[in-house]
């Protein structure tokens, strides 16, 4: 139920206040309490301005600066506040001037002054005043709190726990969605369909819900308020966020609708649904062919559009979040994702058009550059089931050799992941193959300090800058022109051009393999 400024003077520590501007606008929604600090205007706007609250002040930063306590109650009301309750007045500040009242008054923002003799301090008004937002009061809880338990706990009227909160929702104008701990709707309730389960999805996923907070976290999605929270069923832990339609709700009292949904579940012994999409991914990525098959259609996802797979370190990083964002912001690429500790992966599904295609290794790309904790392995263009499974064992086997490789990146497609394959398989079967490889190095070896220092030269040039001086000679910390004497001379001792395309190739194996080695030892 609502909580209005009215209802806030009705409590013990409004008696004998005094409301001297705005009294017409009482009815004003009152969600939370702050208390105003600011000097001036500009401080208001930045730190203490919020709708729905209420604010306490002594003006002690602006007991001497009227046209400061103009300005702020200006700010204020500008942006939203419910009420502006004042106290000490004769003490701090020596009185509330006629022209702060008038503001007041023209802003239409309830002014009120404590009696200066009341035996309850700042604190102890702000402590009612919370108690009254987290309870409703009692009164007001009654309705909701009755009518839901009625719905949840009628066991002869209903036949599952889906069926009773339906009819609970509808009663009292709220909607249940239950998401696996991957966000994966497991049960929804909706009654109303102003904005998407999707949409609600991507916005919670960015907000920290998981804090063991006195009530839900309020996230509002274009207008409608949502609330979100953990629960645990039967030892699993999910999310649920419920819906007010209306704005008719506080957030304690969403919370205790919360914990009695919570409650109506185990009496029900209810058990959600099988997060089939996570477990879809999980079967793909341990390379369980056949019951991804089975599972297809129960995830309802169509494997013929799975254009990418991914795995990722630290996703859940700003810049990681980004890019699954934009994955779940774009028209045409649909992601679903698991997330296991620091671990993510996931699938990408399109139109398998070239554009999507595109569009997807784009996505990625903006990855790079991120911090090292943050990192993305993706097999793009793959074909079918078969395809997906074959592109997980890829990224499954070469991801950390990978990185061990090319310690610099931290962005690797299937280009990358198959030569480290390869590299892999070389050094697992040894002999003549790999020594072809590690021969071509030997011209570096002979112990001389100079032709160490051309040996990595040569590694950075074309393990790490892409063979681009300039990039080499920033990483090593040198001047270009000593990179590209180096380059000169590495060259003579080899006997080729090491741009060519004949010799690159064995090359860069030659070095991957020796980065190999030098880490393993």
């Amino acid at each position: 139920m609502k909580i209005t400024v009215k209802d806030c003077l009705q409590l013990a520590a409004f008696d004998k206040a005094e409301v001297v501007a705005a009294s017409s606008s009482l009815d004003r929604i009152v969600k939370k309490v702050s208390v105003l600090e600011a000097v001036d205007k500009q401080d208001v706007a930045a730190y203490c301005g919020a709708k729905d609250q209420m604010m306490f002040t002594s003006f002690f930063a602006m007991r001497s600066d009227e046209e400061a306590q103009c300005s702020a109650i200006e700010a204020l009301a500008e942006n939203g506040n419910a009420a502006l309750v004042i106290f000490h007045v004769g003490r701090v500040v020596k009185r509330i001037s006629r022209r702060v009242v008038l503001t007041a008054e023209r802003c239409g923002l309830p002014l009120i002054i404590m009696d200066p003799e009341m035996p309850f301090g700042m604190g102890d008004v702000i402590a009612q005043v919370s108690s009254m937002l987290l309870t409703g009061g009692e009164d007001h809880e009654s309705s909701l709190v009755s009518n839901t338990v009625y719905h949840l706990l009628n066991f002869e009227k209903y036949t599952s726990f889906p069926e009773a909160a339906k009819a609970a929702a509808l009663s009292n104008d709220f909607q249940l969605i239950l998401l696996s701990e991957e966000f994966n709707p497991v049960l929804t309730v909706e009654t109303r369909h102003r904005t998407t389960i999707a949409e609600a999805i991507r916005l919670g996923r960015k907000r920290d819900v998981d804090k063991e907070n006195a009530v839900y976290t309020m996230i509002d999605v274009h207008g409608v308020l949502t609330y979100w929270g953990p629960v645990t069923i039967q030892g699993s832990k999910f999310y649920m966020f419920i819906v007010d339609n209306e704005d008719s709700y506080t957030p304690a009292e969403i919370t205790r609708l919360a914990e009695i949904i919570e409650l109506a579940m185990g009496m029900w012994s209810y058990t959600p649904e099988h997060d089939s999409r996570a477990e879809l991914i999980k079967a793909l990525r341990r390379g369980n062919i056949s019951l991804a098959y089975s599972m297809k259609d129960d995830a309802g996802v169509d494997t013929d559009k799975i254009i990418s797979v991914f795995f990722g370190v630290g996703l859940d990083e700003p810049r990681g979040r980004t890019v699954m964002e934009a994955f779940e912001k774009h028209p045409h690429l649909q992601i679903i994702s698991i997330t296991e500790e620091n671990e993510t992966c996931g699938i990408i599904l399109g139109s398998r058009g070239a554009q999507d295609k595109t569009d997807c290794i784009q996505v990625y790309n903006t990855l790079k550059g991120a911090p090292k904790q943050t990192v993305l392995f993706h097999v793009t263009d793959i074909d079918g089931l078969e395809g997906t499974v074959e592109a997980y064992r890829l990224i499954g086997e070469s991801w950390s050799f990978a990185r061990r490789i090319y310690p610099h990146k931290n962005v690797f497609s299937k280009y990358e992941l198959t030569m480290v394959s390869n590299c892999i398989e070389i050094r697992m079967n040894g002999g003549r193959v790999e020594k072809n490889y590690t021969s071509l190095l030997d011209p570096f070896l002979n112990g001389r300090v100079k032709d160490r220092q051309l040996l990595e030269t040569l590694t950075i040039f074309v393990l790490d800058a892409g063979m681009n001086n300039s990039r080499t000679a920033k990483m090593m910390k040198l001047h270009t022109n000593t990179i590209q004497y180096r380059l000169k001379r590495i060259n003579e001792m080899l006997g080729a051009e090491i741009s060519g395309n004949r010799v690159i190739p064995g090359l860069t194996i030659a070095l991957a393999l020796r980065r190999l080695e030098m880490v393993a030892v």
